[in-house]
């Protein structure tokens, strides 16, 4: 992403945007949290075309490909041409993001009471689908084993070694620093809730996608879960009935960053990147920036 020269308003993280409508403006002094603000859209993608390449980029690569990493490149693209996705509303004020952020969460071992952590993944609006696997895979091999511990695992287990009240005190303090954009640049890089968008895959529990909240601490604009792949028979256009799969998508958004018109733009380029990944394989032809 284009580095700018930052500005009186700006913050480390994103840099204000100064020529919304007016009405954009005032919306995040309504709507004061992003709770108050979570739209809820959901789609069904027919996905054999999707399965049909991850079988073929295996085999090309013999790196392990599943449909989340699809997911996380189609949002990567999605945002590089649609770049109002990548905001976030902090102090009453809308940002657009310096960087593309995916944060999900894995299990440590593929056993019940094995332990979760929460990855967050950096990308360039230029990866291409083998990029965002390598990032992935490598983010994933490093945190797996029931011993292992990231920095993010490491502060939440030194912030709950002090008394509950001392981390509620902490938390707010957080809370009121991140208002002014002062919060510390390290609680900043190891907090996955400080991220463009965040990506749950329910299909590895075997379960439908529900609607995530919103986190109201950190910056998340975006939430997606998608769950088990469904089958379902259709007629086709020859009037024969086949046999298809399909997964539900399940996306909350808050609804500050950009208007109606714009988010539907944005999520049917999602979800047609989700139904033919092949484009993935090229960098975009352009990256968008966003307004000033």
């Amino acid at each position: 992403m284009t580095k700018r020269k930052r500005r009186f308003g700006d913050r480390y993280d994103g840099r204000r945007l100064r020529t919304l409508d007016p009405f954009y403006k005032i919306i995040p002094y309504i709507m004061r949290s992003r709770i108050d603000a979570q739209n809820y859209f959901e789609e069904k993608i027919e996905i054999s075309e999707t399965e049909a390449f991850i079988i073929k980029k295996r085999k090309e690569t013999g790196e392990k490909i599943s449909l989340l990493h699809v997911i996380i490149a189609a949002m990567v693209r999605a945002i590089s041409q649609k770049p109002g996705m990548n905001r976030f509303v902090a102090g009453q004020k809308i940002y657009a993001r310096n960087e593309i952020l995916i944060s999900f969460v894995i299990k440590r071992e593929f056993k019940e009471e094995s332990p979760e952590t929460t990855l967050k993944v950096k990308f360039e609006p230029t990866d291409t689908f083998m990029d965002v696997v390598r990032k992935v895979n490598a983010a994933i091999e490093e945190n797996q084993g029931a011993n292992t511990k990231n920095d993010t695992d490491k502060l939440a287990k030194l912030i709950m070694a002090v008394p509950g009240q001392l981390v509620r005190f902490f938390v707010w303090i957080m809370r009121c620093l991140d208002y002014i954009g002062l919060m510390p640049k390290v609680i900043n890089r190891l907090s996955p809730f400080h991220t463009s968008v965040f990506i749950t895959n329910l299909g590895s529990i075997g379960i439908q996608p529900v609607y995530h909240h919103l986190y109201d601490f950190g910056t998340t604009s975006l939430f997606v879960a998608f769950g088990i792949k469904m089958k379902e028979k259709v007629i086709d256009s020859n009037n024969e009935i086949k046999t298809k799969k399909y997964i539900r998508l399940c996306i909350v958004s808050d609804e500050r960053i950009a208007d109606g018109h714009y988010f539907a733009t944005a999520f049917k380029l999602y979800r047609n990147l989700i139904k033919r990944p092949e484009v993935l394989d090229q960098p975009p032809q352009q990256v968008y920036e966003d307004i000033d």
